[in-house]
């Protein structure tokens, strides 16, 4: 009887202990850092649901979490170098046998959030402890430009409508510890979405009149309802959503672009109108809902009204990006999808989701990372965009106001013909939108000068499929380069590369970026073959010369001209290496009072486009003192050795320059010649 007791006991105490061993078996797997620009997130895996506690101490700042029955597999010490909040997580001793002690260090005090998750449906992450550190220094948002801003000294300043630029929000979806869809590779969703994003707001951001802001920029999390706030705290006029499809099977594959469900609009009313401090910054500030009924259903149509414009906008860009798209990949639907998804659930945005194809399916996945399919992506998404911007720009934006013109009082000394080169524009544009028979004008008369930098329509589809066939690339105008040679390198055409960087002069400037889509030539090498151009009726050697970037002098040459009388048909052989060796000089010029762009690039002898780009304007609104950088194109001299019965006139109409740049050059004192005397020739 003793021995059964004994045996008994002994199976008594061994349960016990199985239970206080089973009790403990929570357990710390790992523990992942995701440092964002506005919060510092650490996220705990845990075996099982966690049971914590936590508080704070100062001096110095430490965040103490004690996970109760739990042991570690971790490995600590883990030392943070990329959060503004936290430093060191490291082991402390707990209070209690059971429990682990984390200390995490941190720079600053700081209110933490914790919250605990559950295993994800997918399987891919298990139960999870979240810790959320906010960081002192909040990112900065986009403060619009307002014409009060301006320098108001500067006299008779041409006033557009507006000047703001166009704002889109790039929404990569996912991040940091939501990987998204994960293809059969295991390559995650959130990766490409990031490189689309940012290949998008790059490209964006190139365009005069647009900016792009990205809701992340890292491989972090931002939380949905974030990523709304992010787009409004920046005024964005258009939320652009990128993702990557996934399914259960690898089956399923293409492109789609899903709206808000305008069914479950109401819905989604009801829900803002529960959060008062959003709805009534939507609704400008005020106090809306005061407890009466009839201010809520004010409040309710008053969004209704905002959802509804919202929605039908978002359809609207959606509905182009997906026909662009259709054009370089494969497509889910043919028509956008809607769904009630929280990225495109706000009221005073047009919001889209791009899914840019399905990175379960191999092939898919495959292409999803290929930088050439992702240059077309983000061209489809660009064209989609511009095109609806095209049609419908913002009130108040840049691109508004080149539509309608700009406004310009008229002062003594003003000429129709004087307007039309300072603002690079024609009298007859002029006469025609102000209804003017003639070209007299009087002191004080409000003039609207139409602006031809005005954004391009979107190219007809007829010409981009032979667009998405190449890929995109950003070239750098190097010395002796011309359109013609550009175009010729990357085997497009002269006409693509002025509509798509929106030249106003065929002039190129010493390191100007151009954007080349469809480029299907190499980027480095130079191209060693001429090209010939036909003369047509109206051509003389000035125009081609300045179409082709070459000098009159180069044509003359190379094609053995003794007379610069050009017939109809005429070849003419265009070659680009006697310009090759062509200098650039960047000269500074202070801007003096009465001057504008027109003059400034006469001055020295450039277009107003390069200059332009040189110095990134976004309009030709001058101020007095402002300081423009001015490349100025060098070609080395020639010699010319004076024959008998030449003379400076002569010799000047030889090479198309004038008597008064000959002498300046040569710094001669008499126009007498001698026979043998050498001359220096300048660039005509």
């Amino acid at each position: 009887m003793s021995r059964l007791v004994l045996s008994t006991a002994k199976l008594i105490a061994v349960f016990f202990a199985l239970m206080v061993s089973s009790a403990w078996a929570n357990e710390l797997k790992s523990i992942r850092v995701w440092p964002a620009p506005d919060k510092t997130r650490v996220v705990v895996d845990m075996g099982s649901t966690p049971d914590y506690s936590y508080f704070t101490l100062s001096e110095p700042n430490r965040l103490v979490v004690d996970l109760k029955q739990t042991s570690l597999s971790a490995t600590l010490p883990i030392v943070v170098d990329k959060s503004e909040v936290l430093t060191r997580i490291r082991h402390s001793t707990p209070p209690t046998e059971s429990t682990y002690r984390l200390v995490l260090e941190l720079n600053h005090g700081a209110r933490p959030n914790l919250f605990a998750l559950a295993p994800t449906p997918d399987g891919t992450y298990g139960h999870r402890l979240v810790i959320d550190l906010p960081h002192k220094t909040q990112p900065a948002q986009v403060t619009p430009a307002t014409p009060s801003s301006q320098n108001s000294a500067v006299n008779n300043v041409a006033t557009p409508v507006g000047i703001e630029d166009i704002i889109i929000a790039v929404d990569p979806g996912h991040g940091g510890e939501d990987p998204g869809s994960v293809g059969p590779s295991r390559r995650y969703e959130k990766d490409v979405n990031l490189t689309v994003a940012r290949k998008l707001a790059a490209r964006i951001n190139q365009i005069d009149g647009m900016k792009a802001i990205l809701t992340r920029d890292g491989d972090y999390f931002v939380s949905l309802n974030d990523r709304t706030e992010i787009a409004r705290r920046n005024r964005a006029h258009l939320l652009v959503s990128i993702h990557a499809d996934g399914f259960h099977t690898p089956q399923p594959r293409g492109a789609s672009v899903w709206v808000l469900n305008t069914r479950r609009a109401n819905t989604e009313i009801g829900r803002w109108l529960e959060q008062h401090e959003k709805q009534s910054e939507l609704l400008g500030g005020g106090d809306v809902l005061s407890g009466n009924n009839e201010d809520q259903y004010l409040s309710m149509a008053v969004l209704d009204l905002q959802f509804s414009n919202s929605t039908r906008e978002g359809y609207d860009v959606a509905t182009r990006v997906l026909r662009e798209m259709g054009k370089v990949t494969r497509l889910h639907k043919d028509e956008p999808e809607h769904a009630s998804l929280a990225v495109l659930k706000s009221p005073d945005i047009p919001s889209l989701l791009v899914e840019t194809g399905f990175i379960t399916n191999p092939t898919e996945e495959g292409l999803l990372f290929n930088t050439n399919h992702q240059d077309k992506l983000t061209n489809a998404i660009l064209v989609g965009v511009k095109s609806y911007f095209n049609d419908s720009p913002p009130d108040g934006t840049l691109w508004a106001s080149r539509r309608t013109g700009i406004k310009y009082t008229v002062s003594s000394g003003d000429t129709l013909g004087g307007l039309a080169q300072r603002y690079g524009t024609s009298i007859k544009a002029i006469q025609d939108r102000n209804n003017l028979s003639g070209t007299s004008l009087r002191i004080g008369q409000v003039l609207t000068i139409p602006d031809t930098r005005a954004p391009v329509a979107v190219a007809p589809t007829v010409s981009q499929p032979s667009v998405s066939q190449g890929r995109t690339v950003v070239h750098v105008v190097k010395s002796g380069e011309f359109l013609g040679k550009i175009a010729e390198q990357y085997s497009v055409s002269v006409q693509s590369i002025r509509d798509v960087n929106r030249l106003r002069s065929d002039t190129l400037a010493v390191g100007q970026k151009l954007t080349i889509e469809g480029a299907k030539g190499t980027v480095t090498g130079s191209i060693t073959a001429p090209i010939r151009h036909t003369v047509v009726s109206g051509d003389y050697l000035g125009k081609i010369a300045e179409q082709y970037g070459v000098s009159i002098s180069s044509l003359r040459e190379a094609n053995n001209l003794r007379s610069d009388q050009l017939l109809v048909g005429q070849k003419l052989v265009i070659n680009g290496a006697a310009a090759a060796t062509s200098t650039a000089k960047l000269i500074t010029h202070t801007v003096k009072s009465g001057e504008f762009l027109g003059k400034i690039a006469e001055q020295y002898n450039v277009s107003m486009q390069s200059i332009r780009v040189q110095n990134n304007l976004t309009s030709d609104r001058l101020l007095v003192g402002q300081k423009l950088t001015i490349a100025v194109t060098e070609v080395p001299l020639q010699d010319h050795t004076v024959q008998s019965g030449e003379f400076l006139g002569k010799i000047a109409n030889q090479y198309g320059v004038t008597v008064d740049r000959l002498r300046e050059v040569n710094a001669l004192n008499s126009d007498t010649l001698t026979v043998g005397q050498v001359l220096k020739i300048p660039s005509s």
